[in-house]
């Protein structure tokens, strides 16, 4: 099998076998690839993975969704119904170090291609499984984005004011599934290396939410009252909210009364700071009412970019609401690169892995793979004994 040119990566000499579609674990297999792991990405023939379609928006033909997430990696089209493809699928696992899928329960097994089967052939495997709700009850449930935040409280503490539940921006909690995913494989790729032992790491996104709410959960787990919608506002921390500039909207995020002092100073009312409503942070949570008034006053009075400019000097974390292109060229001019070259494709810049390694840093060779581009290739490697 031809090799891709590719520097050497910390996960390099890593094979992973993707069986994975849409966002949570796609997402998880390109931080592999980024970090040098070599990904080959099974697809349905025909159509592929289901991002491929969805779409607007489009980069010439292609879904800017399914570029997001499927750069450095290899597509190779199979057909699972088929002898010849579903022998070289399972002939992929057999030789993988790593295993990750994320269809329905039992969807794997009906191929011969579940965990205790790929174990069989191949005792060292990692072999990671992400679901919406698990494998037993919650098997049936599908495992949209949307329906995770709901179920799984992120709307109860998302929105503009109670009764007014909103989803998050983005598919946040397949984000943050396919991150722990990643340190899941990694750990068990650890603990191979030291035993020789592969394993099963099992994900689902509910229980990935529920830790991943942090404080929110440990709100309700430790005095049994659910927390709810504040808007913009924080349950334990004040001023820490969206304040309106003169031109747009501005957040304040002060955690201690030192940043406070600051903030009062910067507005010209320091006087803020010896009030006794707003002295400590408790008491200002207590009259956040009071407090927010006075600060809208004051804020309207010069644009959000004002503010920024001269608050951040005092040490008052704020900032503009910024749009995506607001937000990148932030980031362009604080030095942070986030913007690198979509591999070898004309598909315009992506963004960069935010993960600095010293000696082994990302690399984004290779532009995410059209449709079946590799299935030659990898075909003739996987039917060939010899390669194994």
């Amino acid at each position: 099998m031809t090799e891709r040119a590719r520097p050497t990566g910390a996960l390099s000499g890593i094979l992973v076998a993707d069986f994975s579609r849409v966002l949570a674990a796609p997402y998880a297999t390109m931080l592999m690839a980024d970090l040098g792991a070599d990904v080959i990405k099974v697809e349905r023939q025909g159509d592929g993975d289901d991002t491929r379609a969805w779409g607007p928006p489009f980069a010439g033909d292609q879904a800017t969704y399914f570029l997001s997430v499927n750069r450095n990696k290899r597509s190779i089209a199979l057909d699972l119904r088929a002898e010849q493809d579903l022998h070289r699928a399972r002939e992929l696992a057999r030789r993988a170090d790593v295993v990750i899928e994320n269809f329905r329960p039992g969807t794997m097994a009906k191929y011969g291609l579940d965990y205790a089967r790929v174990r069989e052939a191949n005792p060292g495997v990692v072999y990671c499984s992400v679901t919406g709700f698990g494998a037993d009850a919650g098997a049936d449930l599908p495992g949209y984005d949307l329906l995770a935040q709901a179920v799984g409280g992120l709307m109860s503490v998302t929105g503009p004011a109670p009764g007014e539940p909103v989803k998050v921006g983005v598919a946040l909690v397949d984000v943050l599934t396919g991150l722990h995913a990643t340190v899941g494989v990694l750990a068990a790729l650890r603990h191979r290396e030291r035993t020789g032992e592969g394993q099963l790491v099992e994900l689902n996104l509910l229980g990935t939410l529920l830790s991943s709410m942090v404080n929110q959960s440990a709100a309700y787990t430790h005095t049994g009252v659910a927390p709810g919608i504040m808007g913009n506002r924080h349950p334990s921390i004040a001023p820490y909210a969206v304040f309106p500039a003169a031109d747009r909207p501005l957040v304040v995020a002060v955690g201690n009364d030192r940043q406070f002092a600051a903030l009062c100073k910067g507005i010209g009312r320091p006087e803020l700071a010896e009030d006794p409503r707003f002295g400590t942070n408790s008491s200002r949570v207590a009259h956040v009412e009071e407090l927010t008034t006075l600060l809208e006053e004051d804020l309207a009075r010069r644009t959000a970019t004002e503010w920024f400019d001269s608050l951040s000097p005092l040490g008052v974390p704020c900032g503009p609401v910024n749009d995506l292109a607001g937000a990148v060229e932030l980031a362009q001019r604080l030095g942070l690169d986030p913007l690198v070259p979509n591999g070898t494709g004309d598909t315009g810049d992506t963004v960069a892995n935010p993960i600095n390694l010293s000696l082994t840093p990302p690399d984004y060779a290779v532009r995410p793979p059209r449709l079946g581009e590799h299935t030659a290739d990898i075909a003739a490697w996987l039917d060939d004994p010899r390669a194994g």
